[in-house]
C-alpha cells in the first residue's frame, strides 16, 4: 500500500466521530481498521467509500485492503404514544363524587363558590387550589399538589365528607365548616356570626338546591324544564333566596337518593 492510501485510510478513520449516525455499512480493511459509511462505489483498483450523503465526500481506498462490508441496521425509535389528554373538571369531580360518595353538583357548587372554576386560585389566606385547602390542611389530606386539580378535588371531597359525617349531614354545618373551620362552629353551636361564611353556605345550598330542583323537573316534565332553565338565565336571586341558616338543612349522599 502506498503513503498515499495510507493517509487518506488514516483520515478517514480520524474522520469517523463526526459522521452521521444514519451511515448504512461497515467496511473492515485488511490493517484491523473499520471505516463506517453511506454507500461505496468500486472504481477499478480502488473503492470510494461516500462517508455522507452528499457525493463530493468520500474516501478512496485500494480494493484489495477491503475485507469485506457488513451492513449497519440502525434501531427505528419507537413511535411514541401521544400524551393522554388532561382531564376535564367533570371527570375529575366525577372520581372524586364516586370515591367519597358525595353528590357531584354539591362538589362543583362548592368549587364555584371556593376558587370559581381557577385551578391556580390562590386566597389573601394561603387557600390553594379548585376547592381552596390550605398547606397545612392539604398535607394532612396526603395532597402533594394543591394546584393539580385532580388531587385538590380528591383532598377536598374528602374533607367535605369527613364533615358532613362529623355533623351528621347537615349541609350548613359542614359548609360553615369548610369555610369558618369546625373550632368556629362549635363554639357557635351553628353557623357563625360572620358574613362571609353565611353568605357562603347560603351561595352553596341554593346553587345546589337549584340543580336538584332542575333535574327532578326534567325527569318529570321536560317542556316545564325548557321554561325553568330560560327562567333561571334572566332572574336575579334576591334576598328572599336565601335558606334558612337556623334550621338543619338535611344532605342526602348519591347512594340514599339512588342517583
Amino acid at each position: 500500500m502506498n503513503l498515499g492510501s495510507k493517509i487518506g485510510i488514516a483520515a478517514a478513520i480520524l474522520a469517523l466521530p463526526c459522521l452521521s449516525a444514519s451511515a448504512a455499512e461497515m467496511a473492515t480493511l485488511r490493517n484491523g481498521f473499520t471505516i463506517r459509511h453511506e454507500r461505496h462505489e468500486v472504481r477499478g483498483d480502488v473503492t470510494r467509500l461516500f462517508l455522507a450523503v452528499a457525493p463530493d465526500n468520500y474516501v478512496e481506498v485500494p480494493t484489495t485492503e477491503i475485507l469485506g462490508y457488513e451492513e449497519i441496521v440502525t434501531p427505528v425509535a419507537p413511535a411514541q404514544e401521544p400524551p393522554a389528554p388532561a382531564p376535564t373538571l367533570d371527570s375529575v369531580v366525577s372520581a372524586a363524587s364516586t370515591h367519597n360518595n358525595i353528590d357531584p353538583d354539591l362538589i362543583l357548587s362548592v368549587i364555584r363558590a371556593e376558587s370559581g372554576f381557577n385551578p391556580n386560585a390562590v386566597s389573601p389566606k394561603g387557600a390553594q387550589g379548585l376547592m381552596q385547602l390550605m398547606p397545612q390542611a392539604a398535607a394532612q389530606l396526603g395532597v402533594q399538589d394543591a394546584f393539580d386539580p385532580a388531587t385538590n378535588v380528591e383532598g377536598g371531597t374528602r374533607y367535605l365528607g369527613q364533615l358532613l359525617a362529623r355533623y351528621h349531614n347537615d349541609l350548613r354545618m359542614a359548609l360553615a365548616a369548610y369555610n369558618a373551620g369546625p373550632v368556629r362552629v362549635e363554639q357557635y353551636q351553628g353557623v357563625p356570626p360572620y358574613r362571609e361564611t353565611r353568605d357562603y353556605v347560603a351561595r352553596i345550598i341554593r346553587d345546589f338546591s337549584r340543580k336538584k330542583s332542575a333535574q327532578r323537573a326534567q325527569k318529570t316534565d321536560s317542556l316545564h324544564t325548557h321554561s325553568l332553565n330560560q327562567n333561571s338565565k334572566t332572574t336575579t336571586p334576591s334576598r328572599t333566596d336565601l335558606p334558612n341558616l337556623a334550621e338543619p338543612v338535611r344532605y342526602m349522599s348519591p347512594v340514599e337518593t339512588g342517583s
